[in-house]
């Protein structure tokens, strides 16, 4: 069931795009290390790049941009939750005590987004599905195929994104230092305590991409300039490891084990 041909359920992680400084070297990087196709969007849409696998959208690649006065923004992946009713959701975000830092906007006839932080200051996105659904394929090699999110208080990001999305969080069967979030009864990401992570680590969503061979794939990002911040281990899920691309970009990278 990689290809997705139904719309995303409220809460679902739905897309991941990165904004980068330098937006061909990042489109260059991951073409290399994970096969997409893409290249510099239209101007209206900013230059956002649309980045496929086999002809179906994965996910997207942006020029960094801030308005006047701003800071740039981080190079970050950013995770986007799927919902119905993106000025609903907005209002809900706000009143679960989250942050706005993009407010609700129009993208042409695609969809409508936002982009917020969680009340412990983990950044994600909205997405709200017209003609673009958000990402085509998922769960296979060079595809999208985790959402996690590292946060300081699993408590108060439990009743955050249920007030906000409808979203559960309950401790995954046998673990007792992580969680699983659910929609409509359906496993969609993890959440762990960002406290596991390296000291000064912020709270924030990590994006896993799917590979054949995380060694292979990490020999190969090395080569590329990218960085390695956890190297490659085995754990429950599978094998995986942590990385950074040449612009600073955290992700992993994983090797499910096969059902």
């Amino acid at each position: 069931m990689p290809e997705i041909t139904t719309p995303y359920a409220t809460g679902t992680p739905c897309w991941t795009d990165l904004m980068a400084k330098d937006q061909q070297a990042a489109l260059d990087f991951y073409r290399d290390l994970l096969g997409w196709q893409g290249q510099a969007g239209p101007a209206e849409f900013g230059g956002y790049a649309v980045c496929e696998l086999r002809g179906k959208a994965v996910a997207g690649i942006g020029p960094a941009m801030a308005p006047e006065g701003q800071p740039e923004p981080p190079t970050v992946w950013t995770s986007y939750l799927a919902t119905t009713d993106a000025q609903a959701t907005q209002d809900a975000i706000v009143a679960a005590g989250g942050t706005l830092l993009v407010p609700v906007m129009d993208v042409g006839d695609l969809g409508r987004m936002l982009v917020a932080a969680d009340p412990q200051g983990a950044v994600f996105g909205v997405w709200q599905a017209r003609e673009f659904p958000g990402a085509q394929i998922v769960n296979e090699a060079g595809a999208l195929l985790w959402n996690e999110l590292h946060t300081s208080d699993v408590l108060a990001a439990t009743a955050f994104y249920g007030e906000a999305f409808g979203i559960t969080i309950e401790e995954m069967e046998g673990s007792e230092a992580y969680w699983e979030m659910k929609v409509g009864g359906r496993t969609v990401g993890g959440v762990t305590q960002v406290d596991n992570d390296p000291p000064g680590t912020p709270t924030h969503w990590l994006t896993y991409f799917a590979v054949d061979d995380v060694d292979s794939a990490v020999d190969a990002l090395v080569k590329r300039n990218g960085t390695v911040l956890a190297p490659p281990f085995d754990m429950v899920a599978g094998r995986m490891a942590v990385v950074a691309d040449p612009q600073g970009a955290p992700f992993a990278l994983l090797k499910p084990r096969p059902m």
